[in-house]
């Protein structure tokens, strides 16, 4: 890895992808590259990240609903055993509340 004066980072790009394509393909490709400004592997690399990014976002929002909807109707279905904290806060809050309208009379 190399630092740019600008102090932007470098990173060496080893690794590689090719496709085969008809030459219908690659004209189309280049044309909508050339309407971007970019040259044709800026144009691939770019709408590919752009793609595979949707794509894994798309899935993961998938799966949570998923589970978040299971997780959901199991407590609904089998809701947890009410706490005693939580028993005496609501009795807390009653007796709050009955004071409350006790002394608004």
């Amino acid at each position: 890895m190399e630092i740019n004066t600008d102090l932007t980072i470098k990173t060496s790009k080893n690794a590689r992808l090719e496709a085969r394509v008809t030459l219908e393909q690659k004209q189309l490709m280049e044309r909508a590259a050339s309407l971007r400004g970019q040259n044709l592997t800026e144009f691939m690399i770019s709408v590919l990240a752009d793609a595979a990014t949707q794509t894994i976002k798309d899935r993961e929002l998938i799966e949570l609903t998923q589970r978040d909807r299971l997780a959901f109707t199991e407590a609904l279905l089998n809701p947890a055993p009410v706490s005693e904290r939580a028993t005496a806060d609501a009795r807390w809050y009653a007796q709050m509340m009955s004071k409350q309208e006790s002394d608004e009379c």
